[in-house]
């Protein structure tokens, strides 16, 4: 039985990049479902895709998950394959399947993909998307391969690391940052609830959100209709993590926050 791919990519719409893996992916994994978890990662943010694919994860198939987000593309950066309890995941080493990896149990074999005959021939190094990793997941999800006829088995210590940031918590406050703005204008935080539990903070609190030299009086609220249309909130997001938002208005323009921002919550 072909297992289904999850696929994300920062290749977006405009171009045929999607398009063309999907079908090298239906040449070699014709019953293979595939799903499409995002093609917005911004260009070359790992860290972002990464991230995408962590939120993702728990609620896709058992299968293979296939990620191109891939700046060093035809550099030394090796392309690589990874057997976990999940599945298989196929991506560039460059730290954007390691989340996710970690988040089903980590991996148990770990292989670099340089067999030839899993890969197509191509005139350029430019889209390893198409001619390695594609091929090396559609093989994976058909059972025409497995994980030891796509290459050499490599040390996991070798492997690039993605290091997320932790927040500091302090005594009336919690220093973190901005993780993630999805296409509402909400911002991710690297914060969780019981980071502010740990200030005495209950939902319903008025906190402060510092931002820069800026200090903002918000709620700690359960959902964006605790609050009146225009009205910003904390609250704890789909990931279980603190999130800014204003209802019907876009937290981030607000408050002038990015990927990758540092934000500070505090007790009033």
């Amino acid at each position: 039985m072909s297992l289904p791919i999850s696929f994300i990519s920062d290749f977006g719409s405009d171009d045929e990049f999607v398009g063309v893996v999907h079908g090298v992916l239906a040449k070699l994994a014709p019953e293979s479902r595939v799903i499409d978890i995002t093609h917005g990662i911004r260009r070359g943010k790992v860290r972002a895709g990464a991230l995408s694919l962590l939120r993702a994860i728990q609620y896709l198939p058992e299968g293979v998950a296939l990620g191109v987000v891939d700046p060093g593309v035809g550099t030394e950066r090796r392309a690589i394959a990874a057997n976990t309890p999940w599945g298989f995941f196929v991506g560039p080493d460059n730290g954007l399947l390691s989340p996710a990896v970690a988040m089903v149990g980590g991996a148990d074999v770990i292989v670099a993909i340089e067999n030839p005959a899993v890969m197509i021939p191509g005139r350029g190094a430019t889209f390893a998307g198409r001619d390695v990793l594609a091929p090396a997941a559609g093989v994976l999800a058909s059972g025409e391969a497995g994980l030891q006829d796509l290459g050499p088995e490599v040390d996991p210590e070798s492997l690039f690391p993605l290091l997320l940031p932790l927040p500091d918590v302090g005594a009336s406050s919690v220093q973190g940052e901005a993780w993630w703005i999805d296409h509402f204008g909400n911002v991710q935080t690297n914060v969780g609830p019981d980071d502010l539990h740990r200030l005495g903070a209950v939902e319903g609190d008025h906190l402060v959100l510092i931002v820069g030299s800026r200090r903002h009086l918000v709620i700690w609220a359960s959902t964006y209709g605790d609050v009146p249309a225009g009205d910003a909130l904390l609250h704890t997001d789909s990931s279980g993590l603190i999130s800014v938002a204003v209802r019907g208005g876009r937290a981030d323009e607000r408050f002038g926050l990015a990927d990758g921002t540092q934000v500070t919550i505090s007790k009033e």
